[in-house]
């Protein structure tokens, strides 16, 4: 699992960082079915604090996360492949929040982490911003990576209802379209999620 390392929200002067029910209810359910989870930031050590406590809606779960979170010390992105990001793990998951929109956008070894990923074949999940680490991200054929494949993620009018467009460094609906991808919403602040081959 890879979250982001990014705490500031643009200009605006507050605090941004991951969302924690996106974190805490995969890690929980994969950890429970037995999984040996590896977490990850572009600069390790710490991840920013939960996004939801700056706006005052702790998740239920928030408690439990932060009495055993695995997060405390997160190694950094190149440590945590070890050098070797399409082998040595098998499947990777992005975590929402804001702070995606700024590290993981940019990051080159996440970059490196989802382009290893696709050339094996291996399972690339992102909820919510997260989606924002394709931004750069190519397939071997040099084109973007999402380029005729279905994504999804936080719509632009979702962006708007939290009053964030003029915020955040890109919209993400706008960047999945651009580069190529099939995009698909629901209602706003529905769920939607699918696979989708990534060979």
């Amino acid at each position: 699992m890879v979250l982001t390392s990014h705490d500031r929200l643009g200009d605006t002067g507050e605090k941004t960082g991951f969302w924690l029910e996106e974190f805490a209810a995969p890690y929980y359910v994969l950890r429970d079915a037995g999984a040996d989870i590896t977490l990850a930031s572009p600069k390790g050590g710490q991840p920013p604090g939960p996004e939801e406590r700056r706006q005052g809606r702790a998740d239920p779960g928030d408690r439990a996360v932060q009495g055993r979170r695995r997060s405390a010390e997160s190694p950094g992105l190149h440590h945590a492949a070890g050098g070797d990001p399409g082998r040595r793990l098998r499947r990777v998951f992005f975590p929402g929040g804001h702070g995606p929109m700024w590290d993981l956008a940019e990051s080159a070894e996440a970059r490196r982490l989802v382009e290893a990923f696709a050339a094996n074949d291996r399972p690339i999940a992102a909820v919510c911003h997260a989606p924002a680490v394709f931004r750069r991200t190519v397939a071997a054929n040099g084109e973007p990576l999402v380029s005729g494949r279905r994504v999804t993620g936080f719509t632009n009018s979702e962006e708007d209802g939290v009053g964030l467009s003029q915020v955040v460094p890109f919209l993400l609906e706008d960047m999945l379209k651009a580069n190529g991808g099939l995009y698909e919403k629901g209602p706003d602040q529905a769920p939607t999620s699918f696979g989708t081959e990534t060979s």
